[in-house]
């Protein structure tokens, strides 16, 4: 079976049918009945469930199927729509995956119109503000909403290029003022291999058991790391500025208040970057490698216990995170160009 047959197959032809005005349409297609509201859905399933998977058929016929997978009693729900429909205008608090498994389709956001060609995909972050068009030519769209705790797990194999690792790391660091989406699109449209991935995952949800979530798990790191091998990744200058200032201030803050006794590789850890990344990332905003910005904090926390302390000079050796007293006093000098000694008694 292929993906499309099967979104086709879940989103239209489930017995238990559900027509326009059902609570849980709403969920799967809320028309747009406000300009000046904003929707925010909320991630429907519990906890240990760390994603799923909404499913959209639309026929020439303007008329939209739908369904939500996993879902504790099976079911598919239609409605009509008016051609140019278009939803409410919404965020989610989860991210979100879009798929065009066949035709195009149409999303505002950001004030934006794109459309989405088959085979491409969109990625949305929690906070982003978008809707959707419904067009009367037939199209599949597979949506794949992924908890916070999930997405924070992928990251962490560190599979995905830098460009999605900061998209991922400034949402789930919360960064409120960064509302952005990535757009992929495939390198060669003859590659299947992600409808591969997303047919086991759907699969997996429909299956749903309690071992689901790990393997569903285990293919999303496998989807992510296509996405960085085999996908263009529309990301515009503005927007990498932006990110890589908000993860610069995230990063720096971090560092500041570990000083004493950080390490790239906890920094790595901490992030899910390569460490390369830092020395990059610093030396374009400061001038400094991550070594380099490191011992200036300490040697500036050095300067300000030398002033405003009655410590020894080996207790602010220690305090500041070093072990070398010799190679404090080297940097010290090389630094102020003079002794601690000195310096607490001249500036003092």
């Amino acid at each position: 079976m292929t993906l499309k047959h099967l979104c086709e197959d879940i989103s239209c032809n489930d017995p238990n049918m559900l027509e326009d005005g059902s609570h849980i349409g709403s969920r799967i297609m809320c028309p747009e009945y406000s300009i000046h509201t904003e929707d925010i859905k909320t991630y429907p399933l519990s906890g240990e469930d760390g994603v799923f998977a909404l499913c959209w058929t639309i026929h020439p016929n303007n008329k939209l199927y739908g369904t939500i997978k996993p879902s504790a009693v099976s079911f598919s729900y239609s409605c009509s729509f008016e051609e140019g429909c278009k939803t409410q205008m919404h965020t989610h608090e989860y991210l979100e995956l879009a798929y065009i498994v066949s035709g195009t389709f149409h999303q505002r956001i950001l004030g934006k119109d794109i459309i989405f060609k088959q085979g491409e995909l969109c990625l949305i972050d929690k906070n982003c503000l978008h809707q959707d068009y419904l067009d009367s030519a037939s199209a599949s769209i597979l949506f794949i909403g992924i908890a916070n705790e999930m997405f924070d797990s992928i990251i962490s194999n560190q599979v995905a290029d830098e460009r999605i690792i900061s998209f991922l790391q400034t949402a789930l660091l919360k960064q409120k003022n960064l509302w952005q989406y990535l757009h992929f699109k495939p390198i060669d449209p003859a590659n299947n291999q992600i409808e591969d991935y997303l047919l086991a995952l759907m699969q997996e949800l429909i299956h749903h058991d309690k071992a689901s979530s790990y393997i569903c798990h285990g293919l999303l790191i496998r989807i992510f790391a296509l996405l960085s091998s085999s996908y263009d990744i529309s990301l515009s200058s503005k927007m990498q500025k932006k990110m890589n200032w908000l993860l610069f201030e995230e990063i720096t803050n971090y560092i500041k208040l570990n000083f004493k006794d950080i390490s790239i590789k906890q920094l790595s850890e901490h992030f899910h970057f390569n460490e390369d990344y830092f020395n990059r990332l610093l030396k374009s905003k400061t001038g400094m490698t991550y070594i380099q910005y490191v011992q200036n904090l300490r040697l500036e926390e050095a300067k300000r216990l030398l002033l405003h302390t009655e410590l020894t000079i080996d207790e602010i050796v220690t305090k500041v995170g070093y072990s070398n007293k010799g190679y404090f006093y080297r940097i010290f000098i090389e630094k102020n160009n003079m002794t601690p000694a000195r310096y607490r008694k001249e500036i003092l």
